[in-house]
């Protein structure tokens, strides 16, 4: 931040931008180097791919109501400001886009293969939200109004599977505290039916699966990545979300297809009555989103432009310059 100050003169968003613009400061020594450390910060924030090692032990670590919060109102607000700094304030500095668009390639890969490997459901969803930081910075490399609107779309609709699967974990998990293994789940579906429907909302949602909110903010990212002219950015993410299957899927199976281990399995999971009715908003905002989302994309179109680069405009000349005739 100094050093964008230091090359701009300023701390203010629009202001940063303008004077890109207006002084021609796209390819500065000193702004670059700015936009660089700025991007590497907020890559650790987001736990993108290399700066990510510390989210799935974190996750892991804590207990899983403080897991819920920061893989969504944390991670929402860092990705919130890093879209903000650089499409308001960096939007004409060089070479961010192709930064950008390794960092999602990358991360897509690594969150996505190694949350194959994960045996405990706390665990396989730290390395999910990794991924879901790649399908995120997709929407952020398109760097356009649709790209804009994609992000905001997904934001909200990551929000609401993210909060709902760690508040279902959580209660499984006595809690917070002990390791939910996916074997765990077993027969969840038979012994409570109303938590397996919510918690398979959120994997198939996580997923992409039509008729969810995930698929239709899946969809809009891949236009706003093809319409950039990303199509390789697309495919990679087409093909990041195909694996995901791998490890969304087996918790689905488990949860209907396995009997539980003993009947006392399940007796302790149950969720408090205002954890039940977040959890129940939080489904059915999945489910309309999929079904009716003209609603939600036209409120992130309108808030996708309002974020924009400032325009540079002509000013009058200081007073102290002009000349009286007289």
């Amino acid at each position: 931040m100094a050093l964008a100050y230091g090359a701009t003169g300023t701390t203010n968003l629009t202001l940063i931008g303008a004077q890109v613009r207006a002084l021609g400061l796209g390819h500065s020594t000193m702004l670059l180097l700015g936009a660089g450390l700025l991007l590497i910060g907020f890559g650790f924030k987001v736990a993108a791919v290399p700066f990510h090692m510390w989210a799935p032990d974190v996750y892991d670590g804590s207990p899983t109501p403080v897991t819920a919060y920061m893989a969504v109102a944390v991670k929402a607000a860092a990705f919130t400001s890093l879209f903000r700094v650089l499409t308001e304030g960096f939007a004409g500095v060089a070479g961010w886009h192709a930064i950008v668009w390794w960092l999602a390639a990358v991360t897509m890969a690594v969150g996505n293969l190694t949350a194959l490997a994960q045996r405990t459901v706390k665990r396989m969803l730290a390395y999910s939200s990794v991924a879901h930081a790649g399908y995120l910075l997709v929407a952020v490399s398109a760097g356009t109004s649709l790209g804009s609107s994609a992000f905001i779309f997904y934001l909200v609709a990551y929000a609401l599977m993210t909060l709902a699967a760690f508040a279902i974990l959580a209660a499984k998990g006595r809690d917070g505290e002990r390791d939910v293994l996916i074997d765990d789940l077993a027969g969840l579906g038979a012994r409570r039916p109303a938590l397996a429907f919510a918690l398979t909302v959120c994997m198939l949602s996580l997923l992409g699966v039509p008729g969810t909110a995930g698929f239709i903010g899946k969809w809009y990212i891949l236009m706003a990545a093809v319409n950039a002219g990303q199509g390789l950015l697309a495919a990679l993410l087409v093909i990041a979300s195909v694996a995901s299957a791998g490890y969304y899927l087996p918790v689905v199976m488990a949860m209907y297809m396995k009997t539980e281990s003993s009947p006392q399995a399940h007796v302790d999971v149950r969720l408090g009555r205002l954890a039940g009715a977040v959890v129940a908003a939080a489904v059915a905002g999945l489910l309309a989103l999929g079904v009716q989302p003209s609603g939600m994309l036209t409120l992130a179109q309108t808030s996708g432009s309002s974020v924009r680069a400032a325009v540079v405009l002509p000013s009058a000349p200081p007073a102290s310059l002009t000349t009286n005739d007289d």
